[in-house]
């Protein structure tokens, strides 16, 4: 795994910068210093050319010797050599040549003169000015180093105060942001991603701290409610080796050998809950096939009119097709309606609805039961969760059952919730929601 290379960014930066600027001084240096030695040769050459010109015209007048001549455009760093026709010379030539521009034109009275224009001085004077350009330049980058440190200080800033924060949140102080004012730049891009880090970093905990709190207390209530029925099973069980075998000792026998049935199906039952709870946690694995939703309530009815012959069970609707495993859906309306039987008593009113909306397949379950306060409408579905404890330890009920049928709801791409009710209206509501299978 590649390793992140964690250098000084304030070092990085300075020297970057200083660095950028030295080329560029370099650059200035040796540009200036070649444009001064290209001017300063043309300038010179145009002294010669204008000496030269003064030559040409005063030769044409013929008022002066070739002495008279010389010493007319001579002087001020120009030299002149000026041979007659006749072979005479007049004037100098330099004795070393190398350091003078030279300028030659014939003369109209057959005369060649040569001047040379000494580049002396402006050579000395392009030492100075080189020297003076590099006295700057390393002035000025000395003085740009210094501020850099401290610009660059100001400039990242933000970063020192990022790291505060981590370290302080790493220390156990949790609820702090950066609150960047602009996130429309660098700094600020990277402190709206830091404090969206924190925020999920933070829900994360959060929700692993409640999901660890839930799952603790899951673990005690079930064990808890285990214990019930394993402890009346061994209470029945001890009891059993006690009994005679007289003929009341038999009576007695059998009685507590109902006993030990009723108590170990209550545990086999709870047992089967939280295996199924389990698969669910684990990614229920559903047979998919369509399923008839009005035909599911209806044999929904047919059972629970053989349960309890006395209560008032109807299925309505119409027919809706979905994609579902049915023997999943059947469990959740054998959930609803025992909940509704066991809230509305063996002579209650329930009633199993199936529609269509937006899109969804829709079954209500509907009693005239006491209804679900407000507060209790999403708590039912917690896991080992009551509404009246002593009804539900009579009836056998482990607090799982709405847990489930939730959770088989939500694998099929649904929902099951406890709707409030019409105003004016009594009982609970639960409404399971499926999609449609597509046409």
């Amino acid at each position: 795994m590649s390793r992140l290379k964690t250098v000084s960014l304030r070092r990085r930066v300075t020297l970057s910068v200083v660095l950028v600027l030295f080329a560029v001084m370099v650059t200035l240096v040796f540009t200036v210093d070649a444009l001064f030695a290209s001017q300063s040769s043309r300038d010179v050459e145009t002294v010669l050319l204008d000496r030269a010109r003064t030559a040409q015209q005063l030769a044409k007048t013929q008022k002066y010797s070739g002495n008279q001549l010389v010493h007319k455009v001579d002087g001020m760093g120009v030299q002149v050599l000026l041979v007659a026709p006749n072979g005479a010379t007049f004037g100098s030539a330099p004795d070393d040549d190398e350091r003078f521009k030279i300028v030659q034109r014939d003369l109209p009275d057959g005369s060649k003169i040569t001047l040379y224009g000494d580049t002396t001085v402006l050579s000395a004077a392009q030492i100075r000015l080189r020297n003076l350009l590099v006295a700057v330049g390393l002035g000025a980058l000395a003085v740009t180093a210094g501020a850099l440190v401290f610009v660059v200080r100001r400039a990242l800033a933000p970063l020192d105060t990022m790291t505060t924060l981590a370290r302080s949140i790493t220390g156990g102080h949790r609820g702090r942001r950066l609150n960047p004012l602009r996130t429309n730049n660098e700094l600020g891009r990277t402190a709206a991603a830091f404090d969206d880090m924190l925020d999920a970093l933070e829900g994360a905990e959060a929700a692993a701290r409640a999901s660890e709190e839930r799952t603790k207390r899951f673990v005690a209530d079930a064990a808890h409610e285990l214990r019930t029925p394993i402890a009346g099973v061994q209470a029945v069980a001890e009891a059993l080796m006690q009994t005679g075998l007289d003929e009341a000792g038999a009576e007695e026998r059998d009685r507590m050998n109902l006993l030990l049935v009723r108590e170990s199906r209550r545990a086999g039952r709870l047992v089967d809950d939280l295996l199924a709870l389990a698969r669910i946690d684990a990614g229920l694995e559903l047979q998919f096939e369509p399923v008839d939703l009005l035909a599911l309530a209806e044999a929904e009815v047919a059972r629970s009119r053989l349960l309890a012959p006395e209560l008032d069970i109807e299925a309505e609707g119409v027919p809706v097709v979905v994609d579902g495993d049915p023997q999943r859906l059947a469990q959740v309306l054998v959930n609803l309606s025992d909940n509704a039987r066991q809230a509305t008593g063996p002579r209650g009113e329930v009633r199993l609805g199936v529609s269509v909306f937006a899109g969804r397949a829709l079954v209500s379950v509907k009693d005239n039961g006491p209804g679900v306060a407000s507060a209790d409408r999403e708590r039912i579905f917690d896991r080992l969760t009551r509404l009246d404890e002593a009804r539900d330890r009579r009836h056998g009920g482990s607090g799982l059952g709405l847990a489930i049928a939730r959770g088989v709801a939500r694998a099929h791409g649904g929902d099951l919730v406890c709707a409030p009710p019409a105003p004016g209206g009594a009982g609970a509501t639960f409404v399971l929601s499926v999609p449609l299978a597509p046409r």
